[in-house]
């Protein structure tokens, strides 16, 4: 058992508690309140944290952390293709997430592809001698093991998917019509099979058709099981994406949203989350030339539930704080910028009864940092992950990959991070 004692907490569901304690048992959060309202059992691990800050463990929606890769050349949809599969739970990376106080994480693979394969939903927990990315899995429930969903489904429209620019571009479409084009026709692919496979269980006497993993992937897509992360710059592409949603009832994010300021009202008309990032150099691709800071304030102004992403290493983890400082910056609401970091996201991902927040019964996952979340002076102190503390600044085995550079992630063991 764990208690921290004087910290201001940032518990997201209610207001700053100053000189707050938070007692932690085991993964569990027991007790969130004021010094001297809050009844701590003997024996607890005493954690004096007096003029630092406690708040809930960030929450990414959208990042490559891990060496993640998806689908390849031979075909623009992969729906069959799992992240999880291509993940080094060992990347130098992942002590990067840790070392920006992330504690969930939204792994996917690029946007390539109209369709690059199934994103993996991570905790980050620091993995033990054996460990692999089933430990690091975070699934929603289900009565068997081989029915849970451990992600979403990437998909990505406009200039990326299109790949009309390369000389050989064999089975991508080209054009932004044809992309969406084709998307339609395998959903409705996916129905078909869908309906080929409930008839034949209905019926002894029918063969259903041949088990087919991506179809598979597509139908929980369809029954609302796994959601869409869906990669669009353009105002024009969001909308296509959002009619996209319209004809087929999944369950949608849209991340980036670069022009999103032009279409929040069509954004919260149709009740869809958006997932925004925040570049602060110049460069990039055009699509996203009219990304702008105060995409954040105009959504909530909408009423669009926002979260900010890393889209790691575009916007380096450890800097995701300073995403919604910037939104700040440009009229986003405090309370809905911290909200950004950690229970929106959480939402996005369907696990707001686990995470996001700081209260009872909730998962441990906590960061301590040197001051206000939102300044640019404040550094991570420690995070935890379900009671266990996976960083520690103080740490100098750490506390190189909160100010490492080359040496930490561009060398052999970190090539490509």
């Amino acid at each position: 058992m764990h208690v921290f004692r004087g910290a201001t907490v940032y518990p997201i569901s209610e207001d700053p508690i100053e000189n707050g304690v938070v007692v932690v048992e085991g993964s569990t959060i027991e007790a969130v309140g004021e010094a001297g309202a809050v009844d701590v059992p003997a024996g607890a691990e005493e954690h004096d944290v007096s003029g630092q800050v406690l708040m809930p463990g960030l929450v990414d929606t959208h990042s490559h952390i891990g060496r993640v890769a998806g689908g390849d050349r031979s075909a623009a949809f992969h729906p069959s293709v799992q992240a999880l599969d291509a993940l080094d739970v060992r990347a130098p990376s992942m002590m990067r997430a840790r070392a920006g106080g992330i504690t969930t994480v939204n792994v996917m693979p690029g946007s390539g592809h109209l369709m690059s394969g199934q994103t993996a939903y991570l905790k980050l927990r620091r993995p033990e001698r054996g460990a692999g990315i089933s430990d690091l899995l975070l699934c929603h429930e289900s009565e068997t093991d081989s029915d849970r969903i451990c992600g979403g489904m990437k998909m990505a429209n406009g200039t990326n998917p299109m790949r009309s620019g390369e000389a050989t571009a064999g089975p991508f479409p080209g054009t932004r019509a044809k992309a969406a084009a084709q998307a339609r026709q395998l959903f409705v692919e996916a129905r078909q099979y869908m309906r080929e496979k409930e008839e034949a269980e209905g019926n002894s006497d029918m063969n259903g058709p041949e088990r087919d993993l991506g179809m598979e992937a597509l139908a929980e897509v369809l029954r609302g099981e796994r959601t869409v992360h869906f990669h669009s710059h353009r105002h024009d592409d969001i909308l296509t994406t959002l009619r996209l949603r319209r004809e087929f009832g999944f369950e949608l994010v849209l991340h980036h949203a670069s022009e999103a300021w032009k279409v929040a009202d069509r954004i919260a008309e149709a009740g869809v989350p958006a997932s925004i990032i925040v570049l602060d150099s110049p460069g990039g691709k055009a699509e996203a030339d009219e990304l702008a800071y105060r995409t954040g304030r105009v959504l909530e102004e909408a009423g669009v539930e926002v979260a900010y992403h890393t889209d790691d290493p575009i916007v380096d983890s450890r800097l995701m704080l300073r995403s919604a400082a910037f939104g700040v910056r440009a009229g986003l609401s405090r309370e809905e910028a911290l909200e950004a970091l950690t229970l929106a996201g959480a939402e996005m991902l369907g696990f707001a009864d686990r995470v996001g927040t700081l209260e009872e019964g909730k998962d441990a996952d906590l960061v301590v940092l040197s001051g206000d979340p939102l300044s640019t002076y404040t550094n991570v102190r420690q995070t935890w992950v379900e009671g266990e503390k996976v960083y520690d600044r103080s740490n100098p085995e750490d506390r190189k990959y909160a100010t490492g550079g080359y040496r930490v992630y561009g060398g052999p063991s970190g090539a490509g991070e």
